[in-house]
């Protein structure tokens, strides 16, 4: 089948699901035209079954902001018409499902029919999409889309509470190659990090407010009092420089390593004992996930999708959003001796293995069956 894939080709979860999907896909012999403005994050080669078309914006003085929808639906058009691609899967509402529905409408003036699927991942509902500005155009891709998935249940009932949905929303989760984690602690070169007798524990994101970064500080400030570890940040955001400020203030500024935004994640993973992951709300928890299958046991809040990737008391703890000090007690009860920290080690990636992208992929193959079901009124 080919297939077009239109995404953020940045570090964030959404990009890299839609990256990792396109690229198993293409392992079971189907067809990806990767369609967005630079090459994805996690695209590290070009070969064979995956193709990656630049979408370029023109500058035009008579606009304020360069249109990008306009430049993503015309691209999608020629793309769709030069590669004969099958179906378009868009990740994100706006403004993916948006520009896709347009080029949609204008190749169906000269008779092509492309079925939309649009994945949910998250801010895109509960954050842009729910702004009264948006709302509108959100609600408007949504029900245009052939199918709908979303990436969790939680997700699913946040789309439906806060938009008026006609359509069908199919839960299929996030998901990890598992094949790709076999890693032992002599591959990780622990000790350029930390000392023999310290915990590593890791925290990686985007930086921004809902990650709740300060409770990050100050959980590994409980955990540092109890047992000898290190704090390793990664990822760039607006919350950086006020965690690097609290971290000083309190005393623990040695204690804390800031990397900033890394290709090398399941490098740090791997030498890493305990992830935190603290958050407002996360919609799946993608970043969890990648945790376990390293064999790193997960503090986390209990709120959105966390739960559903998360199993509190075997893969991590979960604790209300907030609450620091239950997530440090959690974090010391498992830190506190080998015997204890190896044995969720063990139970993290069972639970992962659980979401192993095997499992996962089919799922879609039969949503694009599906929607080119409901496009043409017959399956492929």
């Amino acid at each position: 089948m080919r297939i077009g894939i239109v995404c953020y080709p940045t570090f964030g979860g959404s990009g890299v699901v839609a990256t990792e999907l396109g690229m198993a896909l293409a392992s079971r012999g189907h067809e990806i035209h990767f369609i967005t403005y630079k090459q994805p994050v996690r695209l590290a080669l070009l070969k064979g079954k995956i193709h990656f078309h630049e979408v370029n914006v023109p500058e035009y003085p008579l606009f304020h902001y360069q249109p990008y929808e306009l430049a993503l639906s015309s691209k999608l058009v020629d793309m769709v018409k030069l590669h004969k691609i099958e179906v378009l899967h868009v990740h994100y509402a706006i403004p993916h499902a948006y520009a896709a529905y347009m080029a949609k409408k204008m190749l169906k003036t000269q008779g092509i029919k492309i079925p939309i699927v649009t994945t949910l991942h998250g801010t895109d509902i509960t954050l842009v999409g729910n702004h009264p500005f948006y709302k509108p155009a959100v609600t408007f891709s949504i029900n245009k889309s052939d199918v709908v998935t979303s990436v969790s249940k939680s997700l699913q009932e946040d789309t439906k509470r806060l938009f008026d949905i006609k359509r069908k929303i199919h839960v299929i989760p996030n998901f990890i190659d598992v094949s790709k984690y076999q890693y032992s602690f002599t591959d990780c070169q622990r000790g350029m990090m930390a000392e023999e007798n310290e915990r590593i524990i890791t925290h990686i994101s985007n930086f921004r407010k809902v990650k709740r970064i300060p409770d990050v500080i100050n959980i590994f400030h409980g955990i540092q009092k109890e047992v000898p570890a290190k704090l390793i940040m990664v990822g760039e955001g607006p919350e950086r420089e006020e965690a690097e400020a609290l971290a000083d203030s309190l005393g623990i500024g040695k204690k804390v390593v800031f990397l900033g935004n890394s290709n090398e994640v399941d490098k740090i993973l791997c030498f890493s004992d305990l992830f935190l992951l603290p958050s407002q709300t996360e919609s799946f928890g993608l970043a969890a996930l990648e945790a376990m299958v390293n064999e790193v046991p997960v503090i986390s809040s209990n709120t959105g999708g966390i739960p559903e990737v998360n199993k509190d008391g075997f893969s991590g703890y979960l604790s209300e959003v907030g609450d620091v000090e239950s997530m440090t007690a959690n974090a010391i009860k498992i830190l506190k001796d080998d015997s204890t920290l190896n044995t969720y080690k063990k139970q993290a990636r069972e639970q992962a293995t659980k979401f192993d992208i095997n499992n996962v992929v089919p799922q879609y193959e039969e949503i694009y069956e599906k929607a080119f079901a409901k496009a043409f009124g017959k399956a492929l």
